[in-house]
């Protein structure tokens, strides 16, 4: 599918030897403040999460990518499609690169595919993403792809002893193939 393959990098589904992986990064304290995770996950709980990530998203209502770096063959991040509803045409999206491999455009390339397979592939009408105000390269990133900021939900998350504000970004797929 040339949709999920990029000039930098692939997405590709979860893989067994993704484990590592999988473990150091969701167990990352400095992602769970967008991840919302509050306790680490072991090695048995993500190994059986990748055993039953190849669920269908119609089944599942979400899919996680690993963003592969194409030259190196190594994950350098994932990308989500999650909240995923069929009959409203429409799914989150959740991004996450390390943080060595930022601002390089692997974090663009991805989320271009991701649009480009939610639209084509899934026939999304639309996308959104929940992006803490704080957070200036996601945000700057989604604003780069046309996503409109529709709203901010004021100290919706609470991380670290503080409260953040959460801004919802959302791109429509008109029938005309542009994005609103």
């Amino acid at each position: 599918m040339k949709t999920l393959k990029g000039i930098k990098i692939n997405l590709r589904p979860l893989e067994p030897e993704d484990l590592q992986f999988l473990y150091d990064t969701e167990n990352d304290e400095s992602n769970w403040k967008v991840s919302g995770t509050q306790v680490p996950f072991s090695k048995h709980i993500l190994k059986n999460y990748i055993a039953n990530a190849h669920q269908d998203i119609y089944e599942a209502k979400q899919a996680r990518f690993v963003i592969e770096h194409k030259e190196l063959k190594i994950p350098v991040g994932m990308i989500d499609l999650f909240d995923f509803d069929a009959f409203h045409k429409r799914a989150g999206i959740g991004i996450l690169v390390l943080e060595k491999f930022q601002n390089i455009g692997i974090a663009s390339e991805a989320l271009q595919m991701i649009i480009s397979y939610g639209f084509h592939y899934l026939n999304l009408h639309q996308l959104y993403a929940n992006i803490t105000t704080d957070n200036r390269n996601s945000l700057s990133l989604f604003k780069k792809f046309k996503f409109k900021n529709i709203g901010v939900k004021k100290d919706w998350i609470y991380y670290d002893h503080q409260f953040y504000d959460e801004a919802t970004f959302q791109l429509i797929h008109s029938i005309s193939g542009n994005h609103e």
